[in-house]
Order: C-alpha cells, then sequence, then structure tokens
C-alpha cells in the first residue's frame, strides 16, 4: 500500500503522511462480526494504571478477528479488504462455502476473490493456513500458533513475516522478526506470506493531535520534571542525569536490565533477538 503526502499547508501538514488505502475494498464492517469495545485507558481489572500513557482517542467497534482457522477443508472467498481501527494490519473477509463469514487478517498479496485455504490439504500459497510440518524450509509465514489449536500469537502486525528455517523431529525451526530463532512444535499451525499494509511503519503523524486521535497521551521526560516526581528531575539548566545509569520513574535500571521472568516456552529459544 503507497503512502500520500500532503501539501504543507499548515506546519503539521508539513511532514504528514498516511496511507491512500488502495487496497480496501469496503468502508463498512461485516455488522454480524462487531462487538462494543470499551474503553480502559491503561488501566487493568482493578482500575490500575498498568500501561502509561494511554487514554480518549477515537471510538471503535472490535471486529471479530479468526486466529484459530479452524475451518478446516472449507474453502473461503475473499469477500473484501477492509480496515481494522484496532490493528496495524487490514484484515480480509471470508464468505465460506457453508454460509458462515469471518475476518482474518490480510497477508499481502491476497485479493478480493481468491479463494483461501486452511488445513493438511491447503495449498503453499498466501493467505492458505497449515501446519508447520508440512512447508517446505525458506516459506515465509504470520499468525504463528506457539500451542496447537490456540490460535495465532506470533507474527500479526502490518509488514511483518517469520521464516521456516528447517525442522528437527517434533520442532520446526522459526526466525521471528526480531531476530530471534526458536522452535516451535511442528504440528503448530502458521498462515503463508507476509502480513499487508507493509507501508505502515512509514507513515509520519505530523501533529500531536494525530497521536491523540489514536488513543495515546503525551510523555513527559523524566529531566523535565522535580526531584519528588523523577529520579532523572531538577537542578538549574538542564543536567545530566546524575547517577549510574538512566532510571524508570520508580527507581528502577531503564536500560541492560532483564525483566522478562521465567517463562516455559525459555528452553526453546535458540538465538535471543539480542
Amino acid at each position: 500500500m503507497a503512502l500520500k503526502v500532503y501539501r504543507p499547508t499548515s506546519p503539521g501538514r508539513r511532514s504528514m503522511t498516511g496511507s491512500t488505502f488502495e487496497e480496501i475494498t469496503r468502508a463498512e464492517p461485516e455488522k454480524s462480526l462487531l462487538l462494543p469495545l470499551k474503553k480502559r485507558a491503561g488501566r487493568n481489572n482493578q482500575g490500575k494504571i498498568t500501561v502509561r500513557h494511554r487514554g480518549g482517542g477515537a471510538k471503535r467497534r472490535l471486529r471479530i478477528i479468526d486466529f484459530k482457522r479452524d475451518k478446516i477443508g472449507i474453502p473461503g472467498k475473499v469477500a473484501a479488504i477492509e480496515y481494522d481501527p484496532n490493528r496495524s494490519a487490514n484484515i480480509a473477509l471470508l464468505h465460506y462455502a457453508d454460509g458462515e463469514k469471518r475476518y482474518i487478517l490480510a497477508a499481502l498479496e491476497i485479493k478480493v476473490g481468491d479463494t483461501i485455504m486452511s488445513g493438511p490439504d491447503a495449498e503453499v500459497k498466501p493467505g492458505n493456513t497449515l501446519p508447520l510440518k508440512l512447508m517446505p524450509s525458506g516459506t515465509m509465514v504470520h499468525n504463528i500458533e506457539l500451542q496447537k489449536g490456540k490460535g495465532g500469537q506470533l507474527v500479526r502486525s502490518a509488514g511483518a513475516a517469520a521464516q521456516l528455517m528447517g525442522k528437527e523431529g517434533e520442532y520446526a525451526l522459526v526466525r521471528l522478526p526480531s531476530g530471534e530463532m526458536r522452535r516451535i512444535r511442528a504440528e503448530c499451525s502458521a498462515t503463508i506470506g507476509q502480513v499487508g499494509n507493509v507501508d505502515h511503519q512509514n507513515i509520519s503523524l505530523g501533529k500531536a493531535g494525530r497521536s491523540r486521535w489514536l488513543g495515546r497521551r503525551p510523555t513527559v521526560r523524566g529531566s523535565a520534571m522535580s526531584p519528588r516526581d523523577h529520579p532523572h528531575g531538577g537542578g538549574e539548566g538542564r543536567s545530566p542525569i546524575g547517577m549510574p545509569g538512566p532510571k524508570t520513574l520508580w527507581g528502577k535500571p531503564a536500560l541492560g536490565h532483564k525483566t522478562r521472568g521465567h517463562k516455559p516456552s525459555d528452553k526453546l529459544i535458540i538465538t535471543r533477538r539480542k
């Protein structure tokens, strides 16, 4: 999808770019696949802010996306490519042969009229889903499962793609977009191809207000605060941080400090992203 550059009619427009939405073929979403979406502004079920700098933004409705792709052996026809305000990728509306409608992530090369399949008998082509053990080495994939039948959890954002490097017994070796190499059970499914809307990462918002439309609130630098509000605060004029290493708002090391706890799947990581 190409980008459009706006004429500099104001300071906010000068560096602003946006998507041309060439791939989008339908403006209104499928009503049967919509749910209301309540704003949480970064708060958890206890009302405590767990993600800062969230709040406001345009009203949205949730599109129900089929990450499991469990319509095994039933062909589905791509009826439309649509915009989804809840994710960076576009979504595709499928009309299955049995009459059911579902949304999936729109792979890069699929278009209206294409036939999509899931299951071990599916052809190796963009948009089709099948187990990793049935794909040839070198295949680019997205929407990868970590547990069989749970649905895709990895590689779902716009322009993302992982590569199947090889197979070792019960496991497949996959290189993720971050550069991490990890083993995933070969019986887990993945979707062929790269996620569409590749130019999403090149969009320049251009002005602060456009960031607010997306529900992002301002981030204040620690050095602009007082000493009681942040470890970096205080001092006359611009000051160095004045301590060994930068700190977070709560005094924890901000760079190089390991925050990842023990996860059962850590033993399957061959090479870390760093």
